[in-house]
């Protein structure tokens, strides 16, 4: 897969329905790029759009919170989601918040920066907001190379977490959180 060279411009802009397809196209590139690495706990070996239960979690997190799309180019290149509450597996703060779902970008325009530009737009919708608290949560195996995505973004460690899956294997998070 060829990457995008580094100098184009980026733009933010909301989501909507009709850019489920492009956002799970995106996730199928990241787990595509993933299996190539060995690297299959994260999100496993099924490409998105082909697990019904990965479809109907985008198709929540675009339905009930405000998707954001980067393009880059005029291209979609990265999205991310904003909610006022973790996922079902965490406890929300005990203060209001911002949670980040579902960031993800087409491998074709990594190192272009559009995975930090959404996380930048997330913190000034969350500002705008007048909430001063945004929240993440990422997989925290392998090489923790996502969790220091996260904080070389401004984000702060706070928990650990386990998520149980089938069989005897466990999916380890990590929850980082951005004073604003």
């Amino acid at each position: 897969m060829d990457s995008v060279r580094s100098s184009g411009k980026i733009r933010i802009r909301d989501g909507h329905a009709g850019d489920i397809p492009v956002v799970l196209g995106m996730f199928d590139s990241a787990v595509e790029w993933l299996v190539s690495q060995g690297r299959t706990r994260q999100w496993g070996t099924t490409p998105w759009s082909a697990n019904p239960r990965a479809v109907e979690m985008v198709d929540r997190y675009f339905t009930e919170g405000s998707p954001y799309i980067a393009e880059y180019d005029g291209v979609p290149a990265a999205t991310l989601t904003l909610t006022d509450a973790p996922g079902p597996y965490l406890a929300p703060a005990a203060e209001p918040e911002r949670y980040i779902h579902i960031l993800a970008s087409d491998r074709r325009f990594k190192g272009t920066g559009t995975g930090a530009a959404l996380l930048a737009h997330a913190a000034a919708e969350t500002r705008r907001a007048g909430i001063a608290l945004l929240r993440v949560d990422c997989y925290a195996g392998d090489d923790r190379k996502l969790v220091a995505f996260y904080e070389n973004n401004g984000f702060v460690p706070t928990e650990a977490f386990t998520v149980a899956v089938e069989g005897d294997d466990s999916w380890p998070g990590q929850v980082l959180a951005r004073r604003l």
